[in-house]
């Protein structure tokens, strides 16, 4: 069985992402949202990125509005029913996710397959709520979705070949390079980035230099895009901290443990970019 109709809940930065390129790719998309502002702001969103596409000439604005056209927009869940493959990208919280789950197992029939956007939970867990364990893995989409190329395909302890075969079609129709890894906290890339980025913070904190010229060194030294503070600032600090206190939870590592300057900055709101302020200042466009 192929995936012909395709559900996401959720439309921020993440949810928002999959819905555009799995609807570029031809597929059907339902996106739910909980409220109606959240949702407009989410497809918003969405216009924004493919007329993006459109002016810098990587996408058709013939193709862009077909793909527009394939995007529905919902705050029901129940209208997800009839969909082949759900992502979920909410709030990285597993109660949350664990709820959606158990209200979403009960309204999709037994072949739908779930799959988290998370980026450090335990798919195993989420699944564990659900009657269809062996149709439960991991998908984790890079921000921002229509531009990265990455995903990472996490198998839970009971996830079926024919699931991830499944997912790993999906995963290339939509023109992403499937990374596979097995259920583990932080998966592949976080496990890896998340010590680097708190260290970089732990480095700041004792005044070892700038953060400025840290960036510089990593830019130049080792032929990074980004710098770990404009990478902070870019994936969000909220973001990466909420990440590091799942891992610690799990792993009880000093690695893992956020620095007091992360926690004070996501307490005071300076989220990085998306707030205007985080190491760096980014004035409102």
């Amino acid at each position: 069985m192929a995936f012909r109709q395709i559900g996401v809940v959720g439309c921020g930065l993440m949810g928002s992402g999959i819905a555009e390129v799995a609807a570029r790719a031809g597929f059907p998309v339902v996106v739910r949202e909980v409220t109606d502002e959240l949702l407009t702001r989410g497809l918003e969103r969405i216009d924004r990125s493919m007329a993006r596409g459109v002016e810098r000439g990587k996408l058709a604005a013939g193709d862009r509005d077909a793909a527009r056209g394939r995007i529905r927009g919902t705050t029901r869940l129940a209208d997800l029913a009839a969909c082949d493959l759900v992502c979920e990208a909410i709030i990285e919280d597993m109660d949350q996710k664990k709820a959606l789950y158990r209200e979403l197992d009960g309204l999709c029939p037994p072949e739908t397959v779930f799959a988290s956007n998370t980026s450090s939970l335990s798919i195993t867990e989420m699944a564990s709520v659900t009657r269809r364990p062996a149709r439960f893995l991991g998908l984790h989409f890079f921000n921002p979705v229509p531009v990265m190329k990455p995903v990472e395909m996490v198998r839970g302890l009971q996830t079926s070949d024919e699931t991830l075969a499944l997912a790993r079609a999906f995963a290339e129709q939509v023109g992403k390079t499937v990374v596979a890894c097995k259920d583990y906290p932080g998966f592949i890339v976080n496990l890896l980035l998340v010590p680097y980025l708190l260290d970089s913070i732990r480095a700041l904190e004792l005044g070892l230099a700038t953060k400025e010229d840290m960036d510089t060194a990593i830019t130049l030294g080792l032929n990074h895009p980004m710098g770990p503070f404009t990478l902070l600032d870019f994936v969000g600090i909220d973001t990466t901290y909420y990440i590091a206190e799942a891992m610690f939870e799990e792993f009880k590592d000093a690695r893992y443990a956020a620095p007091p300057l992360m926690r004070k900055m996501v307490l005071a709101g300076l989220h990085g970019r998306k707030t205007g302020r985080g190491f760096y200042e980014y004035p409102a466009r």
